[in-house]
């Protein structure tokens, strides 16, 4: 069983193109997906008062894979407020233990003109940003008075060591490279994660060769040597800026898939570009990340491999063949709706 959350924004939207191309792979190549949908975020504070009700909780943990649109928006936007959209989110990951986010990057050529910088310089990227995605300041104790605030971030060896395992297995199926990025010059959370990271890649991946970046240097280098990473390990609020700056890589944020994983086979997976509430309800919203995610849902929690290689080929068939949405769209090109460039791509399936 597959659990959809459509949540807030442009969420149902794209939602609806996962729900779509999912049936699509399931038809052609025989299988039977069962699917559940349920609230999160600001629909489901609207609906029950609870960003995360008691029953998505339950959809959730009984199904192979969670498939999320976005969580938030203006409407429930006020800082004060002691229930939030976001909570939704933060609530489920920790509930399924999943604290492995993986965002891969790459850039097709026939998206290079939609990119701010030159094509000289993202040509040929192709990279995975690997975000510690349960642990430190998100998740650590928050305090605030009239005159302070204060977050708390923590991180253990044993969570350090887990998503650097995670990162590595991964660099060793690709160019066997990894770049672990901190603030160990400032922050002792990363000083620790430096040391643990050092240890065990020296004593369990020593064919693996290891760079480590100051997280603004690591700002940088993206932006001027995006062509030298392969996989990129780093804690959570870093992993959070920094795969946003990345995206601009590939052009958009709507053509970029997340998948969140634990333990078990069981993970959530969400494109990367969020609510963007400005466009909700307009059929404006770029279904290619949501797409891409729904062919990591099914590669990772349901090993079908194939299946997810037939969906990641038709996404680029059909931006190859100048299927474009608003946010990757030079001057010339047509746009197409969401919808529509759904069908582009289900057309595209081969």
């Amino acid at each position: 069983m597959i659990t959809l959350l459509p949540g807030d924004g442009i969420g149902p939207e794209v939602t609806t193109a996962a729900h779509r191309i999912l049936q699509e792979v399931a038809s052609r190549y025989g299988h039977a997906f069962e699917f559940s949908k349920q609230l999160i975020g600001g629909a489901a504070i609207d609906e029950t008062g609870r960003p995360l009700p008691e029953a998505t909780i339950v959809s959730c943990e009984r199904s192979d894979a969670v498939f999320l649109g976005a969580v938030g928006g203006p409407k429930w936007s006020d800082p004060n407020a002691t229930v939030r959209p976001e909570q939704g989110l933060l609530g489920l990951r920790s509930r399924l233990g999943v604290y492995a986010n993986l965002r891969p990057v790459k850039v097709l050529d026939a998206l290079n003109g939609t990119s701010p910088l030159k094509a000289e310089i993202i040509q040929g990227v192709d990279l995975v940003v690997v975000r510690e995605l349960t642990g430190g300041i998100y998740f650590g104790e928050k305090t605030r008075d009239e005159t302070s605030a204060s977050d708390l971030c923590t991180y253990h060896t044993v969570e350090i060591e887990r998503i650097v395992r995670v990162a590595a297995r991964l660099a060793a199926t690709r160019r066997g490279k990894l770049c672990s990025i901190d603030k160990a010059n400032v922050l002792e959370t990363s000083r620790l994660w430096r040391d643990v990271t050092n240890r065990l890649m020296r004593d369990e991946f020593p064919d693996i060769e290891l760079e480590t970046l100051l997280v603004d240097a690591a700002a940088m280098h993206l932006l001027s040597r995006p062509r030298d990473f392969d996989v990129i390990v780093t804690e959570n609020m870093f992993g959070d800026i920094l795969t946003d700056e990345a995206s601009m890589l590939a052009g958009s944020l709507g053509m970029l898939p997340s998948a969140s994983l634990g333990e078990s086979a069981l993970g959530i997976y969400e494109p990367i570009h969020g609510s963007a509430p400005d466009i909700a309800g307009k059929g404006l919203a770029n279904p290619c990340g949501a797409l891409a995610s729904a062919a990591m849902l099914l590669r990772h929690s349901l090993g079908l491999d194939a299946e997810a290689a037939a969906i990641e080929a038709a996404i680029d068939a059909a931006i190859v063949a100048g299927a474009r949405t608003a946010d990757i769209a030079c001057d010339d090109d047509a746009v197409l709706s969401t919808s529509d460039m759904t069908d582009r791509i289900i057309a595209a399936i081969d």
